[in-house]
């Protein structure tokens, strides 16, 4: 299996930066939490991805987070590799159509078309490709990555 590197840095940047936004904290009040001084531009370009942290600095994120760090990195496999081919989303097709979104309009038409075509009892799911989810997410008007958050958490819940 290979990992595409930019991509595992940015979901991993991108979960600690929503960590950080729920708790309601600044870069400047996480890292305040730190147990060593980073500055703010180091602190950011963690949350872009732009930057690699050492695993210590990880856990120090994590911990100064109150997150469990095996619980983060399980969040990122899951957007990273979806539990499919590298590369691949899974997509739940029953979960889309049912989930209400007003943003997810043209996805959930998407969904509701390709269900029309669905026979038999096996689980309503495809596998899209990075591409695909791409295209999804600008029809959607969302980023990439949110739309892959989003259809993570539909998958999990239904």
């Amino acid at each position: 299996m290979r990992i595409d590197a930019m991509t595992y840095q940015r979901v991993l940047g991108d979960e600690i930066r929503r960590l950080r936004k729920q708790r309601g904290w600044t870069r400047k009040e996480l890292n305040s939490r730190l147990q060593s001084e980073i500055s703010l531009q180091t602190l950011a370009t963690y949350e872009l991805g732009t930057r690699q942290c050492s695993v210590v600095r990880f856990v120090e994120i994590c911990l100064a987070l109150e997150e469990q760090p095996q619980e983060l990195i399980a969040r990122v496999q899951d957007r990273v590799f979806a539990g499919t081919a590298v590369g691949r989303i899974k997509v739940d097709l029953r979960a889309v159509v049912r989930h209400q979104a007003q943003d997810l309009l043209p996805l959930r038409r998407w969904a509701a078309e390709r269900l029309a075509e669905h026979t038999g009892t096996a689980p309503a799911e495809v596998h899209l490709d990075i591409s695909a989810i791409e295209r999804m997410a600008e029809l959607c008007g969302l980023d990439t990555m949110a739309l892959v958050g989003r259809l993570t958490a539909l998958r999990s819940t239904s």
